[in-house]
């Protein structure tokens, strides 16, 4: 097993055994790579760290600090630490790869 690799099938299978809507698959220094499958309601609050998501499957919109934007799968979401966010009008099979890194409070532009 390649140590530096997690497929989507082992991210899913984490995240069914932690039953759970997320689940870590990762970690390095500050990097941290979930696996985030919400279930009807994206109930996530601000985080203290910027964040990336890479929509994994399925499709939805995503609000951003009072802004909305379509998402499908492979689409790259940037949010930067402290803003409001979420997931809304998803389809069942929706999910995202988390990536949360740096600092608190976020890397400087």
């Amino acid at each position: 097993m390649f140590k530096n690799k997690v497929s989507l099938k082992d991210a899913f299978d984490t995240l069914k055994e932690s039953k759970e809507a997320f689940a870590t698959v990762f970690t390095h220094g500050t990097l941290s790579i979930e696996i985030y499958k919400p279930d009807k309601v994206d109930l996530q609050k601000p985080h203290d760290r910027d964040e990336a998501y890479i929509i994994s499957s399925g499709s939805g919109n995503f609000e951003l600090e009072g802004e909305e934007t379509r998402v499908t799968s492979g689409d790259f979401l940037f949010v930067p630490a402290g803003a409001e966010h979420r997931f809304v009008d998803f389809t069942n099979d929706f999910s995202t790869w988390v990536i949360f890194y740096g600092p608190i409070g976020g890397e400087e532009n």
